[in-house]
């Protein structure tokens, strides 16, 4: 059996990492994933994904991605149950294996003001 996703989405907000006292980092961030094909009112929906990292990549994601940077994920989907309130709820995310990162808000801001700046001289 194979358990295994790819996702090319948008950060939703910027990454955060957490520490646990076993020494692992994990982030969790949403992805906006925009479906390929239009619905039945014309318009292009979008897929809101929670995704986990874990460790270094956690770390990676932090350090060099903000919101709206645009993402590859690998990673298999996993479902956990819990009860709250004696109520079942059930939560499905991807937990990464690897991440690319295929464009920067950061690096196009920069490049933008370094473009500005050159015109100016």
């Amino acid at each position: 059996m194979i358990n295994m996703v790819m996702l090319v989405g948008r950060l939703v907000q910027d990454p955060e990492i957490v520490d646990h006292d076993d020494g692992k980092k994990v982030s969790r961030v949403t992805l906006a994933v925009n479906r390929k094909f239009k619905g039945t009112d014309g318009v292009y929906h979008t897929d809101f994904i929670d995704c986990t990292f874990w460790n270094h990549i956690a770390k990676n994601i932090c350090e060099y991605c903000s919101k709206g940077d645009l993402v590859g994920v690998r990673g298999r989907i996993q479902v956990d149950n819990y009860e709250k309130d004696g109520v079942k709820k059930k939560v499905t995310s991807v937990v990464a294996d690897s991440i690319t990162f295929l464009s920067s808000v950061k690096s196009k801001e920069d490049l933008e003001l370094n473009t500005d700046e050159n015109q100016e001289e």
